[in-house]
């Protein structure tokens, strides 16, 4: 499913009517495996597109995983079954688009489950895509795109992978911003399939003037909520329908 959209606006959103930012609930879930993290997102995409949830925002931080997106071949991880083991990285075949990419400690996650018929699927990628590139600003750090390469990059590595799936007009998943990530893993495998650029992370970046997880996670989360005209209400995981109190 795919649109045109109407043309973006300076600060990235595209040109609409004024309207209030609409309320979203924001949850940080902390650590939790990638398949907890996945089956969450499927129950509240289901309740949003029956019409009974409105935005979530989502943020957490996955133990080390590799991720086979839709467009992802098993040969693009490179590394034997016995030397994931040893290092304690599964793998998981996913529904995002895109190809293989790491997950792990060090790395903020931000799943962004809003409604994206208005926005139009390319801009809304360029909307998390400037949310990333204001948010390492704040540190000195200048981002960039690069021209038919979803994602962030400094130099010629990159910072910020992303992948989303929409149903319904209703997006998942989303971007992997790495920040103090162990650039190590990604040796594992062919980073999106790009073979002549490497990884980078902020603390490789700043080394010890490198902010605190919290910190960037909550400026992140001020620019996604700007770009994307939300209101956020922070509740716990606990709290979010779909979950055991939810």
């Amino acid at each position: 499913m795919e649109t045109t959209g109407t043309p973006p606006r300076q600060d990235g959103r595209p040109e609409t009517h004024a309207q209030q930012p609409e309320s979203a609930l924001l949850s940080d879930l902390g650590r939790m495996e990638y398949e907890a993290a996945y089956t969450l997102q499927q129950r509240l995409q289901r309740e949003q597109i029956e019409g009974h949830l409105g935005p979530v925002l989502l943020f957490v931080e996955h133990p080390p995983v590799i991720t086979v997106g839709r467009r992802g071949t098993p040969d693009e991880v490179v590394a034997p079954e016995r030397v994931l083991r040893a290092r304690g990285v599964s793998v998981s075949e996913t529904d995002r688009g895109g190809m293989v990419t790491y997950h792990g400690p060090g790395q903020i996650v931000a799943y962004p489950l809003v409604n994206v018929e208005q926005i139009g699927l390319h801009e809304y990628m360029r909307l998390l895509e400037e949310a990333v590139v204001r948010t390492i600003a704040r540190w000195g750090i200048e981002g960039y795109r690069v021209s038919g390469r979803t994602g962030v990059w400094v130099g010629k590595e990159k910072i910020c992978a992303m992948g989303i799936r929409v149903r319904r007009w209703w997006a998942m998943h989303g971007l992997a911003l790495n920040v103090t990530t162990d650039l190590n893993h990604f040796g594992l495998i062919i980073p999106c399939g790009i073979r002549d650029r490497g990884v980078c992370s902020m603390e490789k970046l700043l080394g010890a003037a490198c902010p605190t997880m919290n910190t960037v996670k909550e400026e992140l989360a001020r620019h996604l909520c700007e770009l994307l005209e939300l209101d956020p209400r922070p509740v716990p995981p606990g709290s979010l329908p779909g979950t055991a109190e939810g």
